[in-house]
Parts: structure tokens; sequence; C-alpha cells
């Protein structure tokens, strides 16, 4: 009996582990310069300086003007409200990414998108997006993004 509850728990913390809190959400840098603070106010200090704007960031919590964020390497901090998008992007987290003609894998490979790569999401269907990173349009594979839900 004592297994049977422990082979639970195991496999309730892998399904609901990974999960996201209903309360978060999504947003992207709006700048190519982003202050990440310590604290939800202009008097604390810079933690660091994001160079990339349409960064993915978890936005985690809320205080007055400020948002508490993580981001894809899991630095978190406090970004003010002006200084985020709604628009939709997401960094590539697999070792190769293939973009694809269609959101299949019978269609024609276009490039194979890097780890780190930030890549702008037009839309997604069930397990793909049609995204845009450089010269090149296609369809991945969701599993391969970070910055959706």
């Amino acid at each position: 009996m004592r297994s049977i509850s422990i082979n639970f728990c195991i496999l309730f913390f892998f399904v609901f582990g990974t999960a996201y809190s209903s309360d978060e959400f999504f947003l992207t840098l709006r700048n190519d310069k982003v202050n990440l603070r310590q604290g939800p106010s202009f008097d604390y200090p810079v933690k660091i300086f994001y160079k990339k704007k349409f960064l993915p960031v978890l936005v985690l919590d809320r205080s007055d003007n400020f948002r508490k964020i993580r981001d894809h390497e899991n630095n978190t901090g406090w970004v003010h409200i002006s200084q985020l998008s709604k628009k939709k992007a997401a960094i590539v987290i697999n070792d190769k990414l293939i973009l694809f003609n269609s959101p299949t894998v019978y269609s024609n490979p276009i490039a194979i998108l890097k780890k780190g790569r930030l890549v702008k999401i037009n839309k997604c269907k069930n397990d793909w997006c049609k995204v845009v990173t450089g010269d090149f349009k296609g369809w991945v594979k969701k599993e391969g993004l970070w910055g959706l839900l």
C-alpha cells in the first residue's frame, strides 16, 4: 500500500509539478534595453540589463506598476509595466528545432533553429506554431518552445 502512495506522489509531481499557476502568463520585453530590478520600485538596484526586444518572460506577481517576472534562464526580478508588451514570442529550448513549411512533419523542412533562438509567434494551433525568425517563416512544434502556455 505504501509503495502505491509513493508512486502516486511521484506521478503527481511529474504531471503537475512543472505546470504554471493559473495566475501566471507570458509577456515580452517592449524595448531593446530593459532593467530587471531586485524589488518593485525604481529605488531597488538593477540585477540584469536585458538587451533583447521581444524576449518572452513569465509574469509571476504584481505590485503597483511593477511585475515580477522569470526568464527562460530562471532569472527573477521586477520590471516596470511600461517595459512589457503583449506581443507573442518564444525561445527555442531544444538543441535543434526543425522549421517546416506546414504544420506537419511530412512537409518540407525550411531551416534548423538552434537552442536560444528567438522566434515571433504569428499563431498557434494544436501542437504547432507559425513563427517568424530572421528571414525564415514556417511552423514548429510547440514542445520545443519556451514562452507559451
